[in-house]
């Protein structure tokens, strides 16, 4: 699911992705439903390949937001993305304890908690997608 999700540089929150054109994508705001094309200038990530770094490897951002979904029960965060660096470095110990603390800086956290709020109130909750397991008849 996360895949289809995507971020754009310079326009403010998430945006789904709806078709594609030839040197442009079509997407629309998880926030207010507009639509509006993203050219091949404009710098395009899917959250599906955004990882977060810890002490041993790199996290994929859907597992964390899994965390975060995890220690909220579902709901939008408890803490302010807006809140103090400290509080929001606390905050991040208790979803991803070994984060990186060098690497992840407070905006980062900003943004994270931004894009699950923006998640969430979207109804947008799976951010793992489950492997199917598949049966493979033998010959």
């Amino acid at each position: 699911m996360l895949k289809e999700i995507l971020s754009v540089t310079g326009k403010p929150g998430l945006f789904k992705l709806v078709s594609q054109g030839k040197n442009m994508l079509i997407v629309e705001s998880l926030i207010d439903g507009k639509r509006f094309p993203a050219y091949s200038k404009d710098k395009v990530v899917s959250l599906g390949d955004i990882a977060i770094f810890t002490e041993t490897a790199e996290v994929p951002l859907g597992q964390v937001l899994e965390s975060l979904k995890a220690k909220e029960n579902g709901a939008v965060c408890s803490i302010d993305p807006k809140s103090d660096n400290d509080k929001l470095r606390k905050y991040m110990l208790e979803v991803l304890p070994d984060y990186d603390r060098d690497r992840v800086y407070p905006s980062d956290i900003r943004k994270l908690l931004s894009w699950y709020n923006i998640l969430i109130n979207a109804q947008v909750t799976e951010f793992v997608a489950e492997e199917k397991e598949e049966e493979v008849a033998a010959k």
